[in-house]
């Protein structure tokens, strides 16, 4: 064989192989990997469900204590902030020496108008006996008759400025409006009053109420008489004690910037608390029919719950939910899934948006990395 030959013969074979290389060949594609799982379906269970909520402890009607005098100088406190108070009580007393010094002097302005009126009435009667009898005139009666009706008049005028005075008298003396607890106190001895101006808060009946916030998705759950369990921590006490309560109302209005209701919660007499504090509820709500999964469904994707979703072909997406409370191995969703619908359990944490997955009856899923 020539050195032509043998040269021909070896660039053919280097040909034959940049072709193979080029691509010459078939491809072969391979089949998308599917992670093995297992999955549950979302379903309605009856569970003994509680409501937790938290908020401000008020008064159930704070009452504000004015005067309805003004101008007179307080001369005696009688009560101080956190003292007990019955209704009628005297709270302040101001000067009322004038007032009082007035009083008399119109007691006996009604006594003069008091006789006034009885010597006309006197009179007219003699007047209309004498023009029964022909010895009086007709003017002369009217004239009698005009001085009774004068009389009368200035006896009304009398005793109406003496009620004035007498109301003003008994207003110098400020008295609660209802019985209750002290809460603040704005008036000092020796303060000049004015008529409005506020001097006391009473809690009415010491009754306290816990203002607590419920989310949107529970409100529907609580109703006026349930009971509540009312929790502080300004007790003073190393362990917070535990305070019985009543769902008292529960407003129709939800906040629109916080999708936060309102439950007015009674709290029990002798709790301790005090108007302001923070304490937390846990109301009572009884059976419920509640949207239910495995816990082990729930993770997490940038801070946010949620459960992967098996739909068509098997693939998974994430779907953001609210959770509310747990009963064993199952958790309630409040939002963002439907009944009937099938989440991965085992395996979700190592899933991401559309990957295909296998489920199995068995409780293991194939072994993976998670994705971040």
């Amino acid at each position: 064989m020539t050195i032509r030959t043998l040269i021909s013969a070896g660039a053919l074979a280097g040909l034959s192989l940049t072709l193979a290389a080029c691509g010459g060949g078939e491809k072969t594609e391979t089949a998308p990997q599917r992670q093995t799982v297992t999955a549950a379906t979302a379903g309605q269970t009856n569970l003994h469900r509680t409501v937790n909520a938290s908020g401000t402890v008020e008064a159930w009607e704070m009452v504000p204590v004015g005067a309805e005098t003004g101008g007179l100088t307080a001369v005696a406190l009688y009560v101080d902030e956190g003292a007990w108070v019955r209704q009628g009580q005297p709270l302040v007393q101001m000067n009322d020496v004038l007032l009082r010094a007035q009083l008399r002097q119109q007691q006996a302005q009604v006594q003069t108008a008091e006789a006034n009126l009885a010597r006309d009435d006197a009179a007219l009667a003699r007047s209309q006996e004498l023009k029964q009898k022909g010895f009086l005139s007709q003017a002369s009666l009217d004239t009698a008759l005009a001085n009774q009706r004068s009389s009368a008049a200035n006896l009304s005028a009398a005793r109406a400025a003496l009620s004035e005075t007498q109301t003003r008298v008994n207003q110098a003396t400020i008295r609660a409006p209802v019985a209750g607890q002290i809460s603040s106190r704005s008036v000092t001895k020796g303060q000049i009053i004015q008529a409005g101006t506020e001097l006391f808060k009473i809690v009415r009946d010491g009754r306290l109420e816990l203002n607590a916030q419920v989310p949107e998705t529970e409100m529907p759950l609580v109703r006026a008489g349930q009971s509540a369990t009312i929790v502080a921590d300004q007790n003073g006490e190393a362990e917070p004690r535990s305070i019985g309560g009543n769902v008292r109302i529960v407003t129709p209005q939800v906040d629109a910037q916080t999708r936060l209701g309102l439950a007015r919660v009674a709290i029990s007499s002798g709790s301790g608390l005090r108007p302001g504090n923070f304490a937390r509820a846990t109301i009572d709500v009884g059976q419920q029919a509640s949207l239910t999964i495995p816990s082990a469904a729930i993770v997490y994707r940038e801070g946010r719950a949620g459960v992967y979703v098996i739909g068509e072909n098997e693939a998974v997406r994430f779907v953001p939910v609210q959770t509310g409370a747990r009963s064993g191995d199952l958790i309630v969703v409040t939002q963002g899934l439907n009944a009937g619908q099938r989440v991965v359990v085992s395996g979700a944490g190592f899933l991401g948006d559309g990957d295909l997955v296998t489920v199995s009856t068995g409780a293991a899923a194939t072994a993976a990395q998670p994705k971040r």
